[in-house]
C-alpha cells in the first residue's frame, strides 16, 4: 500500500491507496476517482503501519480492495460506507464513521 499523509490545519489526512492503482484514473459517467496527483504519491508501507495511522488520522482517503479491506477488518470504517467508481471501492471521509 502507498500511503501519503496530508497535514491540514484540522488534523492529518491520510490517504492510502493499493500499489497498483498509483497514477491512474477511473472514470464512470461524471464520477472521477484520480490517483495522479501528489496527494496520492507517498510512500509504501506495510498493512501492520497502515492500521496505526488510518486509526490517529483525521481524515481518510482509501482507495483499492486491500486498503478498503484493510480498514474494514481493523474497525475503521463499515462496509456500508464504502463506495465504488469503475469498479475501483473508495472511502473518503472521517475516521468517526463506525
Amino acid at each position: 500500500m502507498i500511503v501519503k499523509i496530508n497535514e491540514r490545519k484540522e488534523g492529518s489526512i491520510i490517504a492510502v491507496v493499493d500499489k497498483e492503482l498509483i497514477g491512474k484514473i477511473f472514470e464512470e459517467g461524471e464520477l472521477q476517482l484520480d490517483l495522479s496527483s501528489n496527494f496520492y504519491k507517498g510512500e509504501e508501507m506495510l498493512s501492520e503501519e497502515v492500521g496505526d495511522l488510518m486509526r490517529n488520522a483525521y481524515g481518510l482517503n482509501l482507495v483499492g480492495e486491500r486498503t478498503i479491506k484493510l480498514a474494514i477488518e481493523e474497525g475503521i470504517i463499515e462496509e456500508s460506507v464504502v463506495k465504488t467508481i469503475a469498479g475501483i471501492r473508495y472511502y473518503q471521509g472521517t475516521t468517526d464513521i463506525t
